[in-house]
């Protein structure tokens, strides 16, 4: 069974990124959705896989970003029929937000190259087998609360919410494992006056680039393994 992934993009940098490559890699099919751009939403039933991206928008904007509404009822629709589902930052919480959770401000704005602490499901977890050291790119204020019946898999110092796992193949991350230099750089440009030490950040993530993106293809392969049959993995 070849990977077909429906990716939903919300900006022009954020796309699946270091997880894209991966799947590709793996034979994947990715087709990418952007309703925030006018684009119908297509008929989910042929795709077994789903990437949730980023976004500068917030969840509970809905009167700003109608389209928002639709999106969340096709990820709760992929939720109910059995879809693998990885959500990612602004696609973690729409995650959360279909699966009924809260998503609010949370107690500090993270930016920057972030530790992330696994809790003790987290460190049995699927996802993260091989990764005993998580360390990723955060860029958020919002945080997500763990769904009912969801299991909480990770968070960090200024975000106890960093990951959750609801079933068996569906994951929300407030993290951001997907961000390539390129991507990355292009967020920088775009901050405006966002309080960062933007050159500092930029080589900190130069400088691990290579993990990062290891990290990413790990991430990735748990995934599909964890979430298809063995003879689609």
């Amino acid at each position: 069974m070849t990977l077909s992934v429906l990716v939903f993009q919300h900006e022009p940098d954020d796309g699946p990124g270091y997880l894209g490559e991966a799947l590709i890699r793996r034979g994947a099919r990715l087709t990418t959705v952007r309703l925030d751009k006018g684009e119908s939403m297509p008929n989910i039933a042929p795709y077994n896989m789903f990437l949730v991206m980023g976004g500068v928008m917030n969840v509970y904007q809905e009167d700003k970003y109608p389209w928002l509404i639709e999106e969340t009822q096709a990820i709760r629709e992929a939720i109910e029929a059995g879809k693998a589902v990885l959500g990612v930052c602004l696609g973690g919480q729409l995650l959360a937000k279909a699966l009924g959770a809260q998503v609010h401000i949370g107690v500090a704005t993270e930016i920057g190259l972030t530790p992330i602490t696994l809790t003790e499901a987290g460190e049995a977890d699927p996802l993260f087998e091989g990764l005993p050291e998580v360390e990723a790119i955060e860029w958020h204020a919002d945080t997500f609360d763990i769904p009912a019946g969801a299991v909480a898999l990770a968070g960090s110092e200024g975000c106890a919410h960093q990951a959750f796992r609801f079933g068996q193949q569906v994951y929300g991350l407030q993290f951001h494992p997907e961000v390539s230099l390129l991507m990355l750089a292009e967020w920088i440009k775009g901050a405006g006056e966002t309080p960062i030490d933007k050159s500092s950040f930029q080589h900190a993530i130069e400088a691990k680039a290579g993990a990062l993106q290891t990290q990413a293809d790990r991430l990735i392969d748990n995934f599909v393994q964890r979430c298809m049959p063995p003879a689609s993995a």
